[in-house]
C-alpha cells in the first residue's frame, strides 16, 4: 500500500491545502492528514480541534486519515508507513525552506518529499493571513473549506 504523508500546522486549514490534498490523493492508496504539534509555537486551535475540523471535512472518504502529531516528521512518516511528505508551495520563499527540509529528512530519514504547487487563485492564501482575518473580527469564510 502506498501511504502519502501531507503535513502542516494547518492552523487554519484552508482551502488552499484542501487543493493539496485533493490532489495528492490519486497518487497514493492512503493519505494521512498529518498535524503538527510544537510546543514552541502559539496556535489559534487545539491540535484536537484541528484534527476534528480537518477529519469533518474528508468524512466518509476511507482513503484519508487525520492524525496529531509532537516529533519530528520522518518519524511520524516512519510510523505510519509512509515513504512520501507531501508538501505545498506558494512562493519560491515557501520553496526554499521546504527544499531545505527535505534535504534533511532525505538524509535522516530515507523519506521523499513531493513538492504541488498551489493553484494560483490559492497562492496568496496563508493560514497565518486567515488567522490575521479572524483575530481582527473579519469573515475568512471564502479561504476556509
Amino acid at each position: 500500500m502506498r501511504t502519502g504523508l501531507f503535513i502542516g500546522s494547518f492552523d487554519p486549514f484552508t482551502l488552499g491545502h484542501d487543493s493539496i490534498v485533493r490532489r495528492a490523493l490519486p497518487l497514493f492508496d492512503r493519505l494521512v492528514i498529518g498535524v503538527g504539534v510544537n510546543e514552541r509555537k502559539k496556535y489559534m486551535y487545539s491540535a484536537e480541534v484541528r484534527v476534528k475540523t480537518i477529519a469533518q471535512i474528508y468524512a466518509g472518504n476511507n482513503k484519508i486519515e487525520v492524525k496529531a502529531y509532537n516529533d519530528l516528521a520522518v518519524d511520524f512518516a516512519h510510523r505510519e508507513g509512509a515513504w512520501f511528505i507531501i508538501k505545498g508551495v506558494r512562493s519560491v520563499k515557501d520553496f526554499e525552506y521546504e527544499r531545505e527540509q527535505a534535504d534533511i529528512n532525505r538524509q535522516i530519514g530515507g523519506i521523499e518529499t513531493l513538492f504541488l504547487y498551489a493553484e494560483p487563485r490559492w497562492e496568496s492564501v496563508s493560514s497565518s493571513l486567515v488567522r490575521e482575518l479572524i483575530h481582527f473580527g473579519r469573515d475568512a469564510k471564502e479561504f476556509l473549506p
